[in-house]
């Protein structure tokens, strides 16, 4: 079983930039898929962004298409979420999940995830 343990959260001003990062613990982080997902207040869990086991494959929503980009780092077990770019529509908490299942495939949704950070919150002012 993985730990996730999301970082990086924060208030920032629109057009303002955030690194988020999901470091995992207890196994390798190379077995999962991992993607991003955020939920503001009042919505339902949106899927972000994805990232394939081996870094080669990403997925991302249409709305940060551009300005937000997943990478991984397998030999520091631990996936980022660049967000450059960044409007109010973005605020929200952010949350890292693993897939155990996939290598390639990443899927957008959120019950297919096995593993669950507690989340960083984003706050971005206009």
């Amino acid at each position: 079983q993985v730990q996730l343990v999301e970082s990086g959260g924060g208030l920032v001003q629109a057009g303002g930039s955030l690194r988020l990062s999901c470091a995992a613990s207890g196994r390798t982080l190379s077995n999962y898929v991992i993607s991003w997902f955020r939920q503001a207040p009042g919505k339902e869990r949106e899927f972000v962004g994805g990232i394939s086991r081996s870094g080669g494959r990403t997925v991302y929503v249409d709305s940060v298409k551009g300005r937000f980009t997943v990478s991984r780092d397998n030999a520091k077990n631990a996936v980022y979420l660049q967000m450059n770019s960044l409007k109010p529509e973005d605020t929200a908490v952010y949350y890292c999940a693993a897939d155990q299942e996939s290598f390639t495939m990443i899927t957008t949704t959120a019950v297919r995830y096995e593993y669950w950070g507690q989340g960083t919150q984003v706050t971005v002012s206009s």
